[in-house]
C-alpha cells in the first residue's frame, strides 16, 4: 500500500481532473497542471517518502487535539496559541467567520476567491462588490475601497492580499492605515493565502498589527504554500478575544492525521521551504517572460504563485482551456465563471521551466496554429480591452464599430515584458504596452484611433462627405477631417456599443464607481527588499532560526 501512495505523491498530479488522465510519466509527455496554485519544490522528494513509510501509522491512530496541534505551530510560527485558530483548510475558517461574525453586509473586491462572495450570499447577506478594473490592471486603490465601503454601509470588509487570480499586491502601511480608517466596522479580514510567495517587501504580514486589534482577522492557508492541497490546514490569527471565539466552535478533532504529521515535520525543515519560496519567485518571472513573448497576450505583474493573463482578441478561455487539456495534456484555469472576470483571463500557476516551454509551445499552437520557433502573426491592432464576450472583441478589433477595417494601430507593438517595480502609492503596474496611453487612464490604441474617427462612430452625427476617393477602400487617416477636442467624460452608463471611459465598452464600467478624493492616511510604504532565505518565513514576516 505504501508503494502505491509514494507513485501517488511522485505523480505531480495535484487534481482529480489529472491524476484521471494519468501520472507523470517522465519523458515530459504526461500531464501538467497549471490550474491549482501549488508549490511544485516543497515537500521534497525525501520528506514524501518519509510520510509515505508512516502512512500506517498516520492513519491508523487518532490525530491529537486541535489545540495540541495549534500549540506546535505557534512555536514554529513565534505567535502567542491564544491569538491563532487553525481550521480544516481556510474554507472552513471562512464558513465560520461568515456564521459568526457577518451580521448583515460584507464588502469584497472583484475577482477574487470564490467562497468570499459565495459563502456570505448562502447565508442570506449582502455581499457589495467592489469592481477591480482592468483598464488599472486590476489594481486595487484602498481610498476608493474605503469611500465604496462608507458610500454603502457595509459592516465587513476583506481584502486578499495578494489577490487571487490576479497576484496583486499591497504594502504592509498601506493595509495597517487602511485597518486604523475602518477601525469602526464589525470586521476586517485581511486574506494572506498566498503571500509567502510575495517578495515586494522584506516583512509584508500584518499578523502583529491584527492582534493589537479588535476587529482584524489574517487568514492564512498552510496547504498552498507546502502544495498540499489534500491535506487540509489553515489558521487564522486575530485579537486573542477574536480568535477564542472562533476557535470554541471548531470542533475537537477538526484537523486530521496527516496534517499534524506535517505540521510536526516542518521544524527540521525550514531551510528547504525557505529555498522552495525562493524558487517559485524566480520561476515567477522567468515564467512572466516568456508568456509575454506570445502575441496579443496580456500579463499581468503578480505577487502570488500564479499569474493572470488575458487571451489575444478572438480567443475563448474555454475553448482555449479543453485544447489544451485534450491535445496538450495541460491543465488551465479559465476564469470566466469569477465574478468580475470573463473568459478572455486565464490564472496559470507558477512551474518550472520545463513546463512552462511545453505551455508556450502548446498556447502558441493553440492561439496561433503554429508551432514553437515559427513566425506568429499580430492577431489584433493593438486593442487592450475587453468586453468579455469574444465575438464584439473580435469585431472591435477588425473594424471601428461601424464594418469599416481599421488602418493598423499606431505605437501598439507587441508586448516586450513587464514595468519595473512600482513606486509607492501607484499599486501594481501595468505590463509596458498597456501605459502608452499618456497620462490618466490608460488608453488602448485602437480606442485612442476610434476617437479620432467621430464621423465613423455609431450614434453620432454625420460628417460632411469628402470628395470620393478612386477606391472603395477607406481613406486614409492623413485625408480626414480634423478630429474635435473629444467630449467631457459622462457621469451616466454609456450606452451599449459606444467605447466608454478611457476606451472601455459599457459592460467593463457596469458598476464602476466614481474615483474618491485621495485619503491622505492610506499611503503605501515602499518595497524593502526579500526575505532572508536561511531563516524559517514565519507569520509575520520575521526570520527564525531554521
Amino acid at each position: 500500500m505504501a508503494g502505491s501512495v509514494t507513485s501517488l505523491f511522485r505523480s505531480g498530479a495535484h487534481s482529480p481532473s489529472m491524476a484521471a488522465l494519468t501520472r507523470e510519466g517522465g519523458d515530459g509527455t504526461g500531464p501538467v497542471d497549471f490550474c491549482i496554485p501549488c508549490n511544485p519544490y516543497f515537500p521534497t522528494p525525501a520528506m514524501m517518502e518519509t510520510m509515505a513509510a508512516r502512512l500506517k501509522e498516520i492513519i491508523t491512530f487518532y490525530p491529537s487535539s486541535a489545540d495540541t496541534i495549534t500549540a506546535e505551530l505557534c512555536q514554529l510560527l513565534q505567535l502567542p496559541p491564544q491569538a491563532v485558530a487553525m481550521g480544516n483548510g481556510s474554507t472552513e475558517l471562512i464558513t465560520w467567520i461568515d456564521h459568526l461574525l457577518v451580521r448583515e453586509s460584507l464588502a469584497v473586491p472583484v475577482p477574487t476567491f470564490g467562497r468570499w462572495t459565495d459563502q456570505p450570499m448562502e447565508t442570506g447577506k449582502r455581499v457589495d462588490m467592489f469592481p477591480l478594473q482592468e483598464s488599472n490592471g486590476f489594481a486595487l486603490d484602498l481610498a476608493q475601497y474605503a469611500e465604496f465601503i462608507r458610500k454603502r454601509g457595509t459592516r465587513v470588509a476583506v481584502v486578499c492580499n495578494p489577490n487571487n487570480p490576479d497576484g496583486g499586491f499591497l504594502h504592509k502601511q498601506a493595509l495597517v492605515q487602511f485597518m486604523d480608517a475602518m477601525a469602526d466596522l464589525d470586521l476586517i479580514v485581511i486574506d494572506e493565502s498566498f503571500l509567502e510567495f510575495a517578495d515586494a517587501e522584506a516583512e509584508p504580514s500584518v499578523v502583529q498589527e491584527a492582534m493589537l486589534r479588535p476587529n482584524v482577522i489574517v487568514l492564512r492557508s498552510l496547504g498552498k504554500n507546502f502544495g498540499l492541497h489534500g491535506i487540509r490546514f489553515g489558521y487564522m490569527v486575530a485579537n486573542p478575544a477574536l480568535a477564542g471565539k472562533v476557535r470554541a466552535m471548531l470542533p475537537k478533532w477538526n484537523l486530521n492525521a496527516f496534517a499534524e504529521y506535517v505540521v510536526f515535520m516542518l521544524k527540521e525543515h525550514g531551510a528547504e521551504y525557505a529555498q522552495s519560496l525562493l524558487q517559485v519567485r524566480k520561476d515567477r518571472l522567468e515564467m512572466a517572460s516568456q508568456l509575454a513573448t506570445l502575441p496579443g497576450l496580456t500579463v499581468y505583474p503578480s505577487q502570488g504563485n500564479f499569474l493572470f493573463v488575458r487571451l489575444p482578441v478572438g480567443a475563448e478561455g474555454t475553448v482555449v482551456r479543453d485544447r489544451m487539456l485534450t491535445e496538450h495534456r495541460i491543465l488551465v484555469r479559465d476564469c470566466g465563471n469569477k465574478i468580475g472576470s470573463s473568459s478572455r483571463f486565464l490564472r496559470l500557476v507558477v512551474r518550472p521551466e520545463v513546463d512552462v516551454r511545453r505551455l508556450v509551445s502548446a498556447m502558441e499552437q493553440v492561439l496561433y496554429g503554429t508551432r514553437r520557433g515559427a513566425a506568429v502573426p499580430e492577431l489584433s491592432t493593438g486593442t487592450s480591452y475587453s468586453s468579455g464576450t469574444a465575438a464584439v472583441d473580435r469585431l472591435v478589433s477588425e473594424t471601428n464599430g461601424a464594418g469599416i477595417q481599421l488602418a493598423q494601430a499606431v505605437g501598439a507593438g507587441p508586448v516586450p515584458g513587464l514595468a519595473a517595480a512600482p513606486a509607492a502609492g501607484v499599486g501594481m503596474p501595468l505590463p509596458v504596452a498597456a501605459q502608452q496611453g499618456g497620462a490618466g487612464m490608460p488608453m488602448p490604441a485602437a480606442a485612442m484611433q476610434m476617437q479620432q474617427q467621430p464621423q465613423q462612430q455609431p450614434m453620432m452625427a454625420p460628417v460632411t462627405p469628402m470628395a470620393p476617393a478612386p477606391a472603395p477602400a477607406p481613406m486614409p487617416m492623413q485625408m480626414q477631417a480634423p478630429a474635435p477636442a473629444p467630449a467631457p467624460m459622462q457621469a451616466g452608463p454609456t450606452p451599449p456599443g459606444v467605447p466608454a471611459r478611457g476606451g472601455l465598452t459599457a459592460a467593463q464600467v457596469r458598476g464602476m464607481t466614481a474615483p474618491a478624493p485621495p485619503v491622505p492616511d492610506l499611503a503605501p510604504a515602499p518595497a524593502t527588499g526579500w526575505p532572508n532565505a536561511q531563516s524559517w518565513p514565519n507569520a509575520a514576516g520575521m526570520g527564525q532560526a531554521g
